[in-house]
């Protein structure tokens, strides 16, 4: 974790320090007053319902060793600040997501040696990351994102966490916006990127799909190529050969920057491809993966569906390129376990098994998931609840109808859908496909989706559970478990 000096945190970050020594220690950082250690740094961010700030004295008892301030501190605070001998800041423009950006860029910056492997892509990112982290670490010491945390506040909190003694970090790199990828790039300064795709995920925020190519792109910015302080690793980034865009960003932003592209998938001439693809009946990927030398390995995914299987395909080239033995990564990925709330297939006693993919949901993710559902065996009914998407801005009305068509397509048994407007076009459009009336059902909410829905679930019914995060459909997957 962090190890630095009130100094360095001033030299950083622009930050005003109101009291305290500049050469005291600071071990750690944390935004959450609950999670204050000894010693560390306490940032104090404003959300919608909590103000750090209000909580500064808190963390200051906890024995913080210095606090972040965003806004005047209380004359109580500074005096206490100053009895206890501890460090207060004022953030440079009120601004703790830059000063977070710019303290963990420092740290990166002092840690050069690290090799950074960027994750980013419309979906996948977390699947990805999570079984990248298992195989690397079958040779380094690995730290990694943590859940989902990839965004202007998770990563740098990721880079804080992470030891001088790490080896690899492997870093989950999220945007909704123009700009994003590169700010986290800058802090970042990732020695290698992977891009699992790009989907329609946060088009109604940049337009179009080539707009978001040229987002993800941005995560190449701050790369570089080969280095003294790279240790020695190649730069490269990887692709999968069907990305429609791959081109252009190989063109117009990979190959003026110096980067090497690899790509994986598709033809034989790929680093690596894979054959004899098939789902067995629990609906787990099962493949052979072709390598370019001529070795070939059987892998048995722990994560259902076939559309991961270009992520490992990417995993497995990066693991390659880092110098992991192959069988050892290809074994860490099959023991792997689910990731939650990620395509996770869950059963209790006497409940409905759950496919429960409620964290979030975009066009591609849902068609995904839906593939999974009609692929896995079940002596039951196959039921799809499927709530609304977010950020698909113009889009939104063409694109729920699409995945209403695409449900139809699946023949579920009961369709599901929740959530107002968007939801009625998911419906009408299966309606439009042929799916009869009879096995779509309608709800405003999750409340109501549970007053009426579960209670006609049986133990022998699979139950895919999807939607944007907001829609909150976990809490309906707890209802379904009981």
């Amino acid at each position: 974790m962090l190890e630095t000096t009130v100094q360095d945190v001033v030299d950083a970050t622009g930050a005003a320090l109101l009291c305290g020594r500049m050469d005291a220690a600071v071990r750690g950082v944390s935004i959450d007053s609950r999670e204050v250690a000894a010693g560390g740094l306490f940032v104090c961010f404003v959300g919608e319902r909590v103000d750090g700030n209000d909580y500064a004295l808190g963390a200051l008892e906890a024995g913080a060793a210095a606090i972040a301030l965003t806004r005047e501190p209380a004359e109580e605070l500074v005096e206490r600040a100053k009895v206890a001998g501890r460090a207060l800041f004022r953030v440079k423009d009120d601004d703790p997501e830059q000063f977070m950006l710019r303290l963990a860029g420092a740290w990166r910056a002092k840690n050069a040696a690290w090799t950074v492997v960027g994750v980013t892509g419309s979906v996948g990112k977390t699947t990805t990351k999570d079984m990248l982290a298992a195989a690397l670490a079958e040779r380094y010491r690995v730290h990694a994102t943590k859940g989902n945390l990839n965004n202007l506040i998770g990563l740098p909190l990721t880079l804080l966490t992470a030891s001088p003694t790490d080896e690899v970090l492997v870093c989950e790199m999220g945007m909704n916006h123009p700009g994003e990828l590169a700010r986290l790039s800058a802090c970042a300064r990732p020695t290698v990127a992977l891009i699992t795709n790009v989907g329609t995920s946060h088009v109604g925020m940049l337009g179009s799909r080539e707009n978001i190519a040229r987002a993800k792109a941005e995560i190449l910015s701050a790369m570089r190529p080969t280095s003294e302080d790279q240790g020695g690793v190649h730069s490269f980034l990887a692709m999968t050969s069907d990305n429609d865009f791959a081109r252009l960003i190989e063109d117009e932003f990979a190959r003026p920057a110096g980067i090497e592209v690899i790509y994986v998938g598709g033809s034989t001439s790929a680093q690596l491809h894979a054959e004899d693809i098939h789902l067995d009946g629990e609906g787990f990927a099962r493949l052979t993966l072709s390598f370019t030398d001529g070795l070939r390995l059987d892998a048995k995914l722990g994560v259902p569906g076939l559309h991961v299987v270009p992520d490992v395909l990417l995993v497995m080239a990066v693991a390659e390129r880092l110098g992991v033995d192959r069988h050892a990564a290809v074994m860490a990925i099959e023991r792997m376990p689910q990731t939650h709330m990620r395509l996770e297939v869950v059963k209790r006693q006497g409940r409905p098994r759950v496919i429960d993919d409620s964290y979030n949901a975009s066009p591609d993710s849902m068609a995904s998931a839906l593939d999974v559902l009609s692929s896995m065996s079940c002596v039951g009914r196959r039921v799809a609840i499927l709530g609304e998407m977010g950020e698909l801005g113009d889009e939104a009305r063409r694109l729920h109808g699409y995945v209403g068509a695409y449900a139809a397509a699946k023949r579920p048994d009961l369709l599901v859908v929740v959530g107002n407007e968007w939801a009625s076009e998911m419906a009408e459009a299966a309606l439009t496909m042929g799916l009869s009336e009879d096995r779509i059902e309608r709800a405003l909410d999750v409340d109501e989706a549970s007053r009426v829905i579960v209670p006609a679930l049986t133990e022998d019914d699979l139950v895919l559970v999807k939607a944007s995060r907001a829609v909150g459909l976990d809490a309906l997957v707890r209802e379904v478990l009981g």
